[in-house]
């Protein structure tokens, strides 16, 4: 049974989800998930628009979202309703389909501006939810707020962070995921020492039902020490405190500002956790659990089912908060598994059985990863699961204070956070990804609630001696752990792609374009937006008509030189004095080469393809 089984049985059944939801998220004219489904295939079963027809694409309507900042995520449509939203302050329009986009409402939430300069790459929102009749927004000061769907006022609030002003800098960034009676929300802020946790709350109150903290004891990170495993063993009694030093773990970080998926068989979440904190690793000693981990959890109760640490003691910033997506009956050595693929910023793309966390594959989804060599996957071995590091690439063992050089891929990862899509027809999934590399350079760094906990400096770059670009979009076998093809790109692809039952697949570019490919990665369509897309790619269907719909606006962690100002001498040292202090550099050129954690410097080159700019760009073929 496929992954849209699961969820029409669940319907049949009457027994799991959000009845409406499901209901809503089961019918392709709409996109009523920001994931497009609970799978996070992001597969769409509508197919007018087809790999023979999509030449012929051209603009149908567009809308400005008034701000200029990177756009991330994308528009729900639902029914004769579009819903969009922008970067902060977190602006959200519902729009006529009927009516030639009338704005039926819009609403922008009061914010104090001090947690912008909190928000580490960018201001960005990767968009609203829907639920029981609301559309649930979280804002960059951590509130969750649930809007009436048809009216747009306030139903209800509830405050996730223990601050709204930015004084101990936590921020909301994710796309919040209704699953059931509950809103499941996350937390930002690894770079500056937040502690992460997931949190559910009532659909119809917001009141806080649980909430799971990626670190510290059991009782807070709701692991059972015999019920709860890692690769099929117990984790044991507070394994969340005992591989930290002292109780570095209450600043620790792993924060979870990415994606959830849900299984209703199971009726479990799946999400990861990022960065441990600082990126100096020689000042955390042991794995840092459970920093950089995939985690299963119970979504009535929020107890940890299974837990696997992709990168225990990251010593490169590789989150793990990427998307999950969750295929049934994948044939894997010959036998169907229901499984959850994840495709790392570490490189590695995971292929695990979703019920009980079995690790099936780990493979290189890039070929230029260097820091490993390989995942072992003898459960016999006392390094099973473990990635190899490779002592040349090591930033602990070469210490403080020592640029380690050559890195692959860079802090942000062979992906960051720009979602993948699976194509049940093809059984293969679409990837962006990046393709640069780093040197990275740690130094001691203290503590202050508030203040940025780095402790490293980073410069990133095109991956040398391969094909001169920044990124490459993929088809990857997850039975196999192989590449099928691949399209390189001038810049990395921010955007999330799009998988469709017409035989294309579209994606968007730093420099503006969205295009489309088919199954082979063939281009068969092209063409320029106003401003770099690192937004989401998706589709719907009204009055008979598929379209298809993206936000332009660079920005993000990619996009940051332009969208933070941080091009110029002043903007760079601005942010180099706020980020590194004494450890600043005092020389221009390194100055704006390394701010932004590294990314102005890499992403120079972007100024002279894109600006600034906010749009939603809908597209559809000619009218007959």
């Amino acid at each position: 049974m496929t992954a849209a089984g699961i969820l029409t049985a669940a319907l049949a059944g009457n027994a799991f989800a959000n009845d409406e939801l499901a209901k809503l998220a089961s019918d392709a004219k709409n996109w009523a998930m920001p994931t497009g489904d609970y799978a996070n295939t992001r597969y769409s079963k509508l197919n007018q628009i087809n790999k023979d027809n999509v030449k012929n694409l051209q603009v149908k309507w567009t809308f400005s979202t008034g701000v200029l900042r990177g756009h991330e995520g994308g528009p729900l449509v639902i029914g004769d309703v579009m819903y969009v939203h922008a970067p902060f302050p977190n602006t959200v329009y519902a729009l006529d389909l009927k009516n030639d986009g009338k704005i039926l409402w819009k609403y922008e939430p009061k914010q104090d501006s001090s947690v912008i300069p909190i928000m580490c790459c960018d201001t960005v929102n990767r968009g609203p939810a829907y639920g029981d009749g609301k559309i649930i927004l979280y804002q960059a000061d951590t509130m969750v707020t649930a809007l009436d769907a048809k009216t747009g006022k306030v139903a209800w609030q509830a405050q996730n962070g223990e601050k709204i002003d930015g004084s101990l800098a936590e921020s909301g960034t994710s796309a919040p995921m209704i699953v059931k009676d509950k809103v499941i929300v996350g937390i930002s802020g690894a770079e500056f020492g937040v502690r992460g946790h997931i949190t559910a709350y009532n659909l119809s109150d917001g009141k806080r039902v649980w909430r799971a903290y990626s670190t510290g004891p059991d009782s807070e990170t709701l692991i059972d020490p015999e019920k709860t495993t890692h690769l099929g063993k117990p984790v044991g009694k507070d394994s969340g405190m005992n591989t930290w030093e002292g109780e570095q773990w209450k600043t620790g970080g792993g924060t979870t500002w990415g994606w959830y998926a849900y299984d209703p068989k199971l009726n479990l979440i799946y999400y990861g956790t990022g960065n441990p904190s600082t990126w100096n690793p020689n000042q955390r000693p042991g794995d840092n659990r459970w920093s950089m981990t995939l985690m299963a959890r119970d979504v009535d109760t929020g107890e940890a089912k299974w837990l696997y640490q992709m990168t225990p003691h990251d010593e490169w910033d590789f989150d793990g908060v990427n998307e999950n997506i969750l295929v049934d009956g994948m044939q894997i050595n010959g036998q169907p598994r229901d499984v959850v693929v994840h495709f790392d910023r570490n490189g590695f793309a995971y292929t695990l059985d979703r019920a009980t966390g079995e690790l099936l594959v780990a493979k290189k989804y890039d070929p230029t990863v260097n820091w490993a060599t390989e995942v072992v996957m003898d459960p016999k071995s006392e390094q099973y699961g473990r990635p190899q590091v490779v002592k040349e690439f090591s930033t602990e063992y070469n210490g403080e204070d020592v640029n380690t050089k050559g890195v692959c891929p860079a802090a942000l990862g062979t992906k960051d956070q720009q979602p993948a899509s699976y194509s049940p027809k093809t059984k293969l999934f679409y990837v962006p990804t990046n393709h640069v590399c780093m040197d990275y350079e740690p130094y001691k760094v203290g503590y202050t609630a508030g203040q940025p906990y780095v402790g490293a400096t980073v410069t990133m770059y095109p991956t040398p001696k391969s094909h001169g670009g920044m990124g490459n979009f993929i088809a990857w076998d997850a039975a196999k752990g192989e590449i099928v093809w691949s399209k390189p790109e001038q810049f990395s692809v921010w955007s999330g792609a799009l998988a469709t039952e017409g035989d294309v697949i579209f994606y968007g570019t730093l420099e503006g374009y969205i295009k489309a490919v088919d199954t082979a990665g063939n281009e068969l369509y092209k063409f320029k937006t106003p401003s770099g897309i690192i937004g989401n790619i998706n589709t719907f269907e009204h009055d008979g008509k598929q379209y298809i719909a993206v936000l332009s606006g660079v920005g993000g962690w990619a996009g940051i030189g332009l969208a933070g100002g941080l091009l110029g001498a002043e903007g760079a040292a601005e942010w180099q004095q706020a980020v590194a202090g004494e450890k600043a550099p005092t020389d221009e050129s390194q100055s704006i080469s390394t701010a932004g954690l590294g990314a102005v410097g890499g992403y120079a080159g972007l100024a002279n393809y894109t600006t600034l700019g906010g749009q939603l760009t809908v597209f559809g073929l000619p009218d007959q």
